[in-house]
């Protein structure tokens, strides 16, 4: 059985930055988040991709550990063309062939159901709901969204929102979800829907966690080669909640320890397209990048 089950988008990306050009790389919600996450533990993906898809990438998927079992595969693999200027926080959006993403139906397996964690990515909150409630007794659950699904599926994003433990957002989907600026507000808002914990991510700035009485602000790494911040977020997302499914241990203090090896993984994430860097990297380093950040917060 599986430890984590992570729900979303698997995809091949053509990306163009200040610092090289990928085309056609391994990417995606699902891929980024499982990745992180089987460094902790054993992950399982729900997903689609094409006939198309490289077999290279599920030999890879599978060394790493990560259980395909509720991987489709039908029509041509989504596709996504982005751009990344001097500003890296931000991509902008060059071409999307959604492709075999269109006929998504979460379907898991049902091995599948009796996981204790769900990561859901930034799909459409529909889809996530309907992956939600076939599991039978997730003891936590992890949500992603994107501005896509706020201008287009406000309504039902709201739904799913309620029925999770964490909501997890930037800082400029959670403005613009909760039409403010203040990013206390929004969270405010956030947790009166239902979640227990709401975090908010801030790129290269790190994350916010708000609970109904606490805060605790996560640095980010200070990282003097950045070479592609695509995935970060997912990277995050999946350290995040695969700490969490190895130490079992839901207290507020491991939540914040969960989001150092978050933030952590997705520090290296960023050093270099797709999974490159994440490929070459051990639980040593990963460790010693989080004793790093412990270092930095001491005063």
């Amino acid at each position: 059985m599986v430890d984590v089950v992570v729900v979303g988008s698997i995809g091949l990306d053509t990306i163009e930055t200040p610092f090289g050009k990928v085309q056609d790389a391994l990417g995606g919600a699902a891929v980024y988040a499982s990745y992180a996450a089987s460094f902790f533990c054993k992950p399982g993906i729900v997903s689609i991709a094409g006939k198309d898809f490289p077999k290279t990438h599920i030999a890879l998927l599978e060394k790493q550990g990560i259980d395909l079992s509720g991987l489709n595969i039908s029509g041509k693999t989504f596709r996504w063309q982005g751009l990344y200027e001097y500003d890296m926080n931000e991509a902008k959006t060059l071409k999307t062939e959604l492709n075999a993403l269109q006929e998504f139906n979460p379907t898991l397996p049902s091995s599948y159901k009796d996981a204790s964690y769900l990561f859901l990515g930034n799909i459409d909150p529909i889809l996530q709901l309907q992956a939600l409630q076939q599991m039978k007794k997730p003891r936590l659950t992890v949500m992603d969204t994107m501005n896509f699904w706020i201008e287009h599926k406000r309504e039902d994003l709201i739904k799913t929102i309620k029925q999770v433990n964490v909501f997890l957002c930037n800082d400029g989907e959670a403005r613009e979800l909760f039409q403010t600026t203040n990013l206390v507000t929004a969270a405010t808002k956030a947790l009166a829907l239902g979640p227990k914990f709401v975090i908010i991510k801030k790129g290269e700035h790190g994350a916010l966690l708000f609970t109904e009485s606490t805060h605790f602000n996560c640095a980010g790494y200070p990282l003097e080669n950045i070479k592609d911040p695509t995935g970060c977020g997912d990277t995050f997302g999946g350290g995040f909640i695969g700490y969490l499914a190895k130490t079992n241990d839901l207290s507020e203090k491991n939540i914040r320890k969960a989001m150092v090896y978050g933030s952590a993984l997705a520090s290296f994430t960023a050093e270099d397209f797709s999974l490159q860097a994440l490929r070459r990297i051990s639980m040593q380093d990963i460790e010693k990048r989080f004793h790093a950040f412990r270092e930095m917060k001491e005063f």
